[in-house]
């Protein structure tokens, strides 16, 4: 192989797959900063605002890790020359089976963001989630924990919690 044939397969397949994996690190980094902004300027001046960001932050920082690579993975695989149209159809189908037994898991993880965002209770709130009624020890995307009168620790799935009463956050309901 001569020195402009090298030159020539340099140029071809591995400077586009470098060229996708720059795009990617770029792309990842401009919008993790982006998030950070917003959900820093959204939620940073309210009550319990930094804990509620930084919660936002990892998850949205998590997924678009998550669609940045993957996106980048498939791209790189159709310009090695495989054909990835079988793979996303079998992705698709694959998803839609962990969708269907993984259902209270996605209503834990989607409950629990709603729980962050229209901040319904945080770290060191009293409240009563239905019979259970203690401090909140940790607010996670799955489950929330509260520690009772007697030093017990519960843990409540985010996707069973129907309804809060908390006990911490001023009101200023009057009769």
């Amino acid at each position: 192989m001569s020195s402009s044939d090298k030159w020539q397969w340099f140029l071809g397949d591995p400077l586009e797959i470098l060229i996708v994996l720059l795009v990617a690190v770029v792309s990842r980094a401009v919008l993790i900063r982006a998030v950070e902004r917003v959900t820093r300027h959204a939620l940073g001046s309210a009550e319990r605002g930094d804990t509620r960001a930084t919660t936002v932050t990892r998850l949205l920082k998590s997924i678009i890790t998550g669609t940045v690579w993957t996106l980048a993975l498939i791209t790189i695989l159709a310009v090695v020359g495989i054909d990835v149209g079988p793979i996303l159809a079998s992705a698709g189908i694959v998803g839609v089976a962990l969708g269907f037994g993984a259902q209270t898991l996605v209503k834990d993880f989607i409950s629990g963001i709603f729980l962050i965002l229209e901040d319904q209770y945080g770290v060191g709130d009293l409240v009563t989630i239905g019979s259970t009624h203690g401090v909140i020890d940790e607010v996670a995307l799955r489950t929330t924990r509260i520690r009772d009168n007697e030093g017990v620790l519960w843990y409540i799935r985010n996707g069973e919690i129907l309804t809060v009463a908390n006990h911490t956050q001023n009101s200023n309901w009057t009769k």
